[in-house]
C-alpha cells in the first residue's frame, strides 16, 4: 500500500478527544495560546570549511558523537552514509530529538539541523563543536524555541485505543 499525505494521521497517538479540541482550536478566530516549550530548535549553516573534513565520514561520526555529548543529550543511535564522488549525510537519534548533518564538500558547505527537548540540554554547544571540529570559516545560527499550543498541552497525551 502506498501512503500519500492526505492519508497519514497529523498526529499520530491522539484519541477523538484531543482530536477534536484541536480541530475546535484551529476552526477559532484566535489560534491557541502557546502556554510551555518543549525544546529548542538549532538551524546552523557552515560555510568555508574543511573539505577533507566534510568528506570523512568517521571523522563525522566522531564529531556528531562529541556535539551530542557536549550538548547534555543522550545518543541513542547514529546513522551515516557517505556519497560518491564525495558527501556526508548523518543523523543522530537522540533520547531528547536529533542532530542532522547534510555535507557538500565541493563547496565547503554543512547543512545542520539539533533539535533538542528539555531543558537540560543546550542544542547551541553541539553547534558549536560542530563549527570549530568543521573549521568553518563563517557559520549562520538560527535557533528557536518549540512550543506547545495550550489545546493539546492541557490534555494528556495517551495512545488510541485498538479498535
Amino acid at each position: 500500500m502506498i501512503q500519500t499525505l492526505p492519508c497519514l494521521h497529523p498526529h499520530p497517538g491522539w484519541n477523538a478527544a484531543q482530536a477534536a479540541a484541536h480541530a475546535a482550536a484551529q476552526a477559532s478566530s484566535q489560534p491557541a495560546p502557546i502556554t510551555d516549550t518543549v525544546g529548542k530548535h538549532c538551524i546552523l549553516e557552515l560555510y568555508g570549511c574543511d573539505h577533507a573534513r566534510l568528506d570523512d565520514e568517521a571523522f563525522l561520526r566522531d564529531t556528531i558523537t562529541a556535539a551530542a555529548k557536549r550538548a547534555g543529550a543522550t545518543l541513542l543511535n547514529l546513522i551515516t552514509h557517505r556519497f560518491e564522488p564525495q558527501g556526508v549525510t548523518g543523523l543522530a537519534l537522540l533520547a531528547e530529538s536529533h542532530i542532522s548533518i547534510h555535507t557538500w564538500p565541493e563547496s565547503g558547505y554543512a547543512a545542520v539541523d539539533v533539535f533538542t527537548c528539555g531543558d537540560h540540554t543546550m542544542p547551541e554547544r553541539a553547534c558549536a563543536v560542530l563549527a570549530e571540529e568543521l573549521a568553518a570559516a563563517e557559520h549562520k545560527l538560527t535557533s528557536f524555541r518549540r512550543e506547545t499550543p495550550g489545546a493539546i498541552q492541557v490534555s494528556s497525551r495517551l495512545p488510541a485505543e485498538a479498535a
